[in-house]
């Protein structure tokens, strides 16, 4: 209700937590000794607001591990309301790198400062999907998620390729483009080829070892 509620009592509780105290207000004065550790610093409520009866809890510097169900309690009054806080963190920060490989290029793209776990695709420039190795990922003390992936590809029309990184459950898309030149896809000699080669030159190996023997008889 509308009423002041500098003067009294209520609670932030974490339920699965010990102790379960996120933030308690008691006649005027943040209770701070009965906050749990990870909460230190972190809470506060509006106090010019308070009046009007906002008993809003503000979190900052959010951590992923504050996920979870809370619980605003008021004592005096046997009145309870749940807010369910779900957390998520996306990155603009890629490292991309290209490198020549036995089959073609080697495309890597790293992201880091994702929550929770984001997956990776690779597209073509005419946006279709491609075939990459598993994604590799890595959780940080932060419980921040670096990902990284690889995609060998062949040269193609606009050899224009993209990586994008996305996280489903609260639908968010970073991609980066990544352009290769032409002189960067090195030609690849088919099998057939290297077959070829190599029985041409053991051929002039030994007639060149043939004519060096008639050579030597004819001399000697």
């Amino acid at each position: 209700p509308a009423v002041d509620a500098a003067a009294i009592t209520f609670e932030w509780i974490r339920p699965d937590l010990k102790p379960r105290f996120v933030h308690v207000w008691h006649s005027g004065e943040n209770l701070v000794d009965l906050q749990h550790p990870s909460y230190k610093g972190r809470t506060s409520i509006f106090e010019e607001i308070l009046k009007s009866g906002d008993i809003s809890l503000k979190l900052s510097n959010l951590k992923p591990s504050d996920e979870g169900k809370y619980r605003c309690f008021i004592p005096g009054w046997n009145k309870e309301s749940f807010v369910e806080l779900v957390v998520d963190a996306a990155s603009t920060f890629f490292i991309v790198g290209i490198d020549r490989g036995s089959d073609g290029v080697v495309l890597q793209c790293e992201s880091s400062g994702w929550y929770p776990e984001p997956e990776v695709f690779w597209l073509d420039g005419e946006g279709n999907l491609l075939s990459a190795g598993p994604t590799e990922t890595v959780r940080g003390p932060d419980d921040l998620y670096t990902v990284s992936s690889r995609v060998t590809v062949e040269k193609r029309h606009s050899n224009s390729f993209t990586c994008r990184v996305q996280q489903n459950r609260t639908n968010q898309t970073r991609e980066t483009l990544i352009h290769v030149q032409d002189n960067i896809f090195k030609t690849q000699c088919s099998s057939g080829t290297v077959i070829a080669l190599a029985v041409f030159l053991a051929l002039s190996f030994f007639t060149n070892l043939i004519l060096w023997i008639r050579y030597c008889r004819k001399r000697y």
